[in-house]
């Protein structure tokens, strides 16, 4: 037992002192918030260069549509194809030409530029002109208050969304806060599993390749050596993710300070937008935060970080015990890195298949593919993450993992078979019938 934990030790102290893994486990949670957080901060940031924009309209209906505003002014123009428009020095963005009336004739306008025409332009431009036409088809029609009475049939509605509990308690939630957030612990899991698994077979390789695993069994046994491995790295998995997990903490506050909110007042606020529509503006006290941002904020404080933080340790170290021991086997199989490709290929294959079945059960976590995917073991610890969030039974979760640890086990038994064999093995390429007989030697 004690070389075991020397071996846990060792391989846990080399790869938490890596440069790279230092590196890594500061960065990756700024990457993910600036993956999220930055484009919205650059696509809130508006021009202050109000452009023009030309505007030929030869019917001389749909000019007075056009309203100038912080971004666009519409000039008129009366010849559209005229060189100058379209020079480097014009200071016009676009030009809108219109020659027809669009109720008879939809193809009578264009747009026209010397560079791609700007979305938010086109944007307002189909607006624009799509409510004059659909007004003048309902003038049409001669019925009194036509368009009042359709603006009033065709409203829309914001349906808010709420947990109850059987006591009558309500906490807000949002399906697509649930859906990102399992999403997030599906690709950690995923990621985890590979990359740290992928750490357990090179190591292996490295030291069979190096033949200083011939010295190393001569003190200690196969399965303590392959254990001892495992374990460690899965340490290190632990480790980072406990890291990410306060970082992530952190950068949640930091977002509910840049909204002016504390988890507190979001989770009131919310409630309280709740019940006057949901879509409506907050109150002063959330300060430019809108009400979509406060109850986005709000799901995700009232997320079950507490199941979720205990279930995603305990499906990442039974998903990682029965990956990571068959990586093992495979490393101390193979005599090249080269030759590894033939055994993980049907091993990446299913994770795949898994995370697929992940991203097709977001929209449905209580459907046959995702309850029957959850339950496999080659794929629960991915699959079972997308529906935590959505509230899974209690007896689903404890079936899946026991069949999951029961699983991870048998594999941990049959990788040490192939293990201790494999490990003194060299000179020619390992077949799946010849790993088959490693495991019945004794």
């Amino acid at each position: 037992m004690n070389k075991t934990l020397l071996i846990i030790q060792r391989e846990f102290m080399t790869r938490i002192h890596k440069r790279s893994f230092i590196i890594l486990t500061v960065l990756m949670p700024f990457i993910f918030a600036a993956l999220v957080f930055v484009p919205i901060w650059l696509s809130s940031i508006q021009d202050d260069e109000q452009k023009a924009v030309a505007v030929y309209d030869k019917t001389g209906h749909y000019l007075s549509a056009f309203k100038d505003n912080a971004t666009y002014r519409f000039v008129p123009v009366s010849n559209p194809d005229a060189p100058a428009l379209y020079a480097d020095t014009s200071h016009y963005e676009a030009v809108i030409a219109i020659r027809s009336l669009l109720t008879d004739r939809p193809d009578g306008v264009t747009i026209y530029s010397a560079k791609t025409v700007p979305a938010a332009l086109l944007a307002y431009a189909q607006t624009v002109l799509s409510d004059r036409v659909r007004a003048d088809k309902l003038a049409a029609t001669g019925i009194p208050d036509i368009k009042r009475i359709i603006d009033d049939v065709q409203t829309d509605l914001t349906i808010p969304t709420v947990k109850r509990s059987a006591e009558g308690t309500d906490t807000h939630s949002n399906t697509m806060v649930a859906m990102l957030s399992g999403f997030l612990f599906t690709i950690l899991i995923y990621m985890f599993v590979m990359s740290y698994g992928a750490m357990v077979m090179s190591s292996v390789l490295e030291e069979k390749t190096n033949r200083i695993v011939e010295l190393m069994v001569s003190s200690v046994k196969p399965f303590q050596l392959m254990m001892g491995k495992i374990v460690g790295i899965s340490l290190v998995g632990l480790v980072q993710m406990a890291i990410w997990a306060v970082m992530f903490a952190v950068i949640l506050m930091g977002a509910g300070f840049v909204f002016g909110l504390s988890p507190q007042e979001t989770t009131q606020l919310a409630g309280t937008a709740q019940m006057a529509g949901g879509g409506a503006m907050m109150a002063p006290a959330m300060g430019a935060a809108s009400g979509e941002a406060a109850e986005i904020y709000a799901a995700l404080v009232n997320l079950p970080y507490a199941e979720l933080t205990i279930m995603f340790i305990a499906y990442f170290i039974g998903g990682y015990l029965l990956y990571a021991s068959l990586f093992a086997a495979i490393g101390a199989s193979v005599n090249e890195s080269e030759d590894t490709s033939q055994f993980m290929f049907p091993m990446t294959i299913v994770l795949l298949f898994g995370l697929y079945a992940a991203m097709a059960s977001a929209e449905n976590t209580s459907g046959p593919l995702a309850f029957w995917t959850s339950l496999i073991p080659f794929t629960s610890p991915i699959v079972m993450m997308v529906r935590i969030p959505f509230g899974v039974p209690l007896w689903q979760e404890l079936l899946s993992l026991a069949l999951l640890y029961l699983t991870a086990f048998g594999c941990v038994w049959t990788g040490a078979r192939i293990y201790r064999i494999g490990i003194l093995m060299y000179g020619k390429k390992p077949t799946v019938k010849e790993m088959l007989k490693w495991m019945r030697y004794k």
